[in-house]
């Protein structure tokens, strides 16, 4: 059992907390603290050698699509992908021939074999940053393109996040909006009786029990299903951190896919450890290009 402190009146932390603080220790991947005496579920019947045979589809990941800023460190570059290096990129992909495609051809695909576009990719956002709405859509609708908004609920509607009414448009547009967690918190440490603390105005302290499973997943996919109107089928998650006790937990809790980031899938579970790569905010045209090519 994992003790996890969440403070309630921490909300201007977002920056600290978002996919751009990924740890460097990869370790945590295959460690299982927090839900390791979760219940045993059944993984559905798939044929995971089939699986992970089959061909790998180009998943790309984004975060800030915005310039760089004199406060913006090494690493965050990393994660903020410059408007007119954007725009390059996604031009790119349509002078070359890719088709986007989203999560439920990728599952047919992987799972019995259903034919995909030819060249195709998938275009990822995490955590429901608003230049994503404002930037990155109308460019990607210039193409013809569609893409997955993994969003994270807590940010809805706050300073430079999108609203409720800007992810349902997405979501009417034909992209896929999914789950993201509620506040980022890190999947790998989640606990079924874990200890929320609460920070009055007047500073006084009170603690309750909270299970992180209802708090960052439940709720987070109701709203959305109530925001969109759509079920939610598909998760990413924060950092890219999973570990194999979570799996057979975001079955239970109803997703079909999960996303990480640049780690191996595990063998036992690929739809539930599905590769993505970041386009580097570093990255010439050419290099991106190549990147796709030679990760997948």
């Amino acid at each position: 059992m994992i003790k996890q402190t969440l403070i309630m009146l921490a909300f201007g932390a977002f920056g600290a907390i978002s996919c751009q603080s990924k740890p460097a220790d990869k370790t945590t991947a295959t460690t299982t603290p927090g839900t390791a005496n979760a219940p045993a579920t059944a993984t559905p019947q798939t044929d995971n050698a089939a699986i992970m045979a089959r061909k790998q589809v180009p998943i790309v990941c984004y975060h800030q699509i915005r310039n760089w800023v004199a406060t913006d460190s090494k690493n965050a570059k990393d994660y903020i992908v410059q408007p007119a290096f954007f725009k390059e990129h996604i031009k790119m992909l349509a002078d070359s021939g890719y088709h986007t495609i989203l999560p439920d051809q990728l599952y047919a695909y992987l799972t019995k074999g259903t034919p995909l576009p030819k060249k195709p990719i998938m275009l990822t956002f995490d955590d429901t940053d608003l230049d994503q709405f404002t930037v990155a859509n109308p460019t990607l609708k210039k193409y013809g393109f569609k893409a997955v908004y993994f969003v994270m609920t807590v940010s809805i509607g706050r300073p430079k996040y999108m609203t409720a009414a800007q992810i349902k448009q997405l979501s009417d547009e034909g992209n896929v909006i999914a789950s993201h967690t509620w506040d980022h918190h890190r999947v790998d440490r989640y606990s079924h009786n874990s200890t929320l603390k609460i920070i009055g105005k007047n500073g006084k302290v009170t603690t309750r029990p909270v299970d992180d499973w209802v708090t960052q997943i439940d709720k987070p996919t109701k709203k959305l299903e109530e925001i969109t109107g759509k079920k939610m089928d598909y998760f990413a998650f924060p950092f890219g951190i999973w570990n194999k006790a979570a799996l057979p937990e975001l079955r239970k809790h109803g997703f079909k896919m999960a996303f990480q980031l640049a780690d191996k899938r595990d063998p036992s579970d690929p739809l539930m450890t599905v590769r993505r790569i970041l386009d580097s905010g570093y990255w010439s045209t050419k290099t991106f290009s190549n990147s796709i090519r030679s990760s997948f």
